[in-house]
């Protein structure tokens, strides 16, 4: 009986504040703006129309997160994107120099050095040879160094791109640009626009999951995996390692499941009937975001929990089950890939490697790191082929930009340890799994990594890829926003057909 008045007085007081606001909007609408409006409203018409009443058809009114198919019939169903945030550099990784090592300690060449934009090198630095040893792995003699000794026994099964380029010097805004196809705030992240385009095949799970490590946010912030002018409820969720997986998941004092179903179909039915009147589609988000909470309240707490997974898991990810950490974020991954999340997005914050700290170092910060995503990496690779899902789950590994040949220098300050600046020109990414051809290198730098010389990679080629194997031509994926469609590569991209099986 407490319940049923309870859900009676949330009804009236929902009423009430629709009422209130269509009150509202209708004075503003025909009493300020009167007949001004109407010559307007035919002035827009003309032009197209606005975010907020922007159609498409893969916008499914009644299940925003209904299960679409792709254009064509892709060979991967989800993706995994594991973004080292802070980008670490490649020339301790996977870029073997050998000539960068004679140059060690020399002054760096003036060529290198004009019209040229870093972050923090002044006058001449020094040249810093690789603080890190090679080999070549696998049948494919894949170059890998001895910073990722887990990762080199699945040399076979990566796509090595050696060759990534930016124009974004700066972390947030290259961050942005890898993200979602533009430096600026305001675009749709490539999750989003994957949800958008295929749904969810769980109806009890959000497609597009956000999990992050290392402390912090990437510098971008949470723009990264938001949806931009696409409906809200393509956003990317963000769980939590440690404590609730989602805030507020869980039942306030005083209030049982059956009550808070009850309350979410009353604040519901006015939603619908404020969509019927409006035809804003943000409604729509908001009636699914409520629906998709209950829901996720039996879902969430039991995907997001690794203690039940078998000892030899553990071991082989490195994880330590009610710890926030990449290696249990990684495991977590391919449980949500196992229930149908389509896009699971990590980011692991602390690769910044200037040399002004021992955690910031290329000999000893680098390493560290290293050592903290090696292994699980390496363990999702194996765990999702001996599941039989890595040929349809897409794996990218990469950063916002790399790391210069020279070490950083910054005047009127030493530098204690090693390090090296920020470097748009060239830097390595890789994909795996989802119809990638393993043990494949694709693009080549010059003798000291620092130009390229074939196979120039762009971030829109990196989406155009990601979505290509999912099954959607790039350029046809649009949503129509102020005006006219938009599209996640905006008006570039290529597809990397050499590495595709």
């Amino acid at each position: 009986m407490k319940n049923e008045i309870l859900i009676q007085r949330l009804l009236k007081e929902a009423e009430q504040a629709a009422l209130q606001q269509h009150t509202r909007r209708h004075f503003l609408k025909e009493s300020a703006m009167g007949f001004g409006a109407l010559a307007l409203g035919s002035l827009l018409g003309s032009c197209g129309t606005n975010s907020s009443e922007a159609s498409s058809s893969l916008f499914d009114a009644s299940n925003p997160l209904a299960p679409r198919s792709p254009m064509f019939p892709g060979k991967a169903k989800s993706v995994i994107y594991l973004h080292m945030a802070g980008a670490p550099s490649q020339l301790e990784l996977f870029s073997y120099k050998p000539e960068l090592a004679k140059l060690d300690g020399q002054d760096c060449p003036q060529s290198l050095l004009e019209g040229k934009k870093f972050a923090f090198i002044r006058g001449v630095p020094k040249m810093l040879g690789p603080q890190a040893k090679f080999k070549q792995y696998g049948q494919s003699g894949l170059w890998l160094s001895d910073n990722l000794p887990h990762l080199s026994t699945v040399a076979d099964e990566i796509a090595m791109l050696n060759a990534v380029t930016t124009d974004q010097f700066n972390h947030a805004p290259a961050q942005l640009l890898m993200q979602t196809g533009s430096a600026r705030l305001g675009r749709p992240s490539i999750g989003s626009w994957v949800t958008y385009g295929m749904g969810s095949e769980n109806k009890n799970l959000p497609g597009f999951v956000v999990l992050t490590s290392g402390g912090n946010n990437p510098d971008a912030g949470k723009s990264v995996w938001g949806s931009g002018f696409l409906p809200s409820v393509y956003q990317g969720v963000q769980c939590r390692g440690e404590g609730d997986p989602v805030l507020f998941i869980k039942d306030p004092d005083g209030m049982d499941r059956d009550l808070r179903k009850a309350s979410i179909d009353a604040i519901n039915k006015i939603n619908h009937d404020q969509y019927a009147e409006y035809q804003d589609p943000e409604i729509l988000s908001r009636i699914a975001q409520y629906e998709m909470a209950y829901k996720m309240q039996i879902s969430v707490p039991e995907v997001m929990n690794i203690n039940d997974e078998p000892a030899y898991i553990h071991e082989m990810y490195g994880t330590e089950p009610g710890k926030t950490s990449f290696a249990n974020n990684v495991l977590l991954a391919r449980k949500l890939v196992e229930k149908g999340v389509r896009y699971i997005q990590l980011f692991d914050w602390g690769w910044d490697t200037h040399g002004n700290s021992a955690s910031g170092s290329v000999d000893i910060g680098l390493v560290n790191k290293c050592r903290s995503v090696d292994k699980p990496i390496t363990a999702l690779i194996l765990d999702l082929k001996q599941r039989g899902l890595l040929d349809e789950t897409l794996i990218v590994w990469g950063a916002e930009f790399g790391r210069t040949p020279m070490q950083e220098n910054r005047e009127g300050k030493d530098m204690p340890y090693k390090g090296r600046d920020h470097h748009a020109g060239a830097f390595n990414m890789w994909m795996a799994g989802g119809g990638i051809k393993g043990g494949t290198s694709y693009g080549e730098t010059d003798e000291i990594g620092y130009d390229i010389v074939s196979g120039k990679t762009e971030a829109f080629d990196i989406q155009a890829t990601i979505l290509n194997q999912l099954g959607f031509d790039h350029e046809k994926l649009t949503y129509e926003s102020q005006g006219r469609p938009f599209r996640l590569t905006d008006v570039g991209g290529k597809v990397i057909t050499d590495i595709i099986s």
